[in-house]
């Protein structure tokens, strides 16, 4: 089994994206991976983005039952990280010293506490080392 890796909101977003074909393959795959190696991971967060953004900004947004079904199936089963003191220190750490934003703080922080190797996201810098675990953009 390969190391635990996490998922930004915009894997999960790019997913449902039938005007990106490219993204969306990538994106349906590494979920699909996620399950299939049992190792991937989410927080809280990419949650509450993801069903933020598929209810108001997605083209034909998604309906409650639609929303209700893929958090049940998809999500759920991967949020292994929830909000806690600690984890918000650690994000605080990690805005100071590397100077992201504080969600993104958070996104990093939510990784470094499952112990995931790679964080999968387009909107961080690639290739970039936070602790030990590295960032990927896999639509690059």
């Amino acid at each position: 089994m390969k190391g635990k890796f996490f998922l930004d909101t915009n894997i999960f977003v790019y997913s449902f994206d039938v005007d990106a074909p490219v993204k969306k393959e990538i994106a349906t795959d590494l979920v699909a991976q996620s399950f299939a190696e049992d190792s991937g991971v989410i927080s809280y967060q990419i949650i509450q983005e993801f069903l933020n953004v598929a209810s108001r900004k997605f083209k034909i947004p998604l309906s409650k039952n639609s929303l209700s079904q893929y958090l049940t199936k998809f999500m759920d089963p991967l949020c292994k990280v929830y909000p806690s003191i600690n984890l918000y220190i650690e994000a605080l750490d990690i805005h100071d010293r590397w100077r992201f934003s504080f969600y993104d703080s958070l996104v990093i922080s939510s990784a470094l506490q499952a112990q995931c190797e790679i964080i999968y996201s387009e909107d961080l810098q690639h290739d970039q080392v936070i602790k030990n675990t590295r960032i990927i953009n896999p639509f690059l």
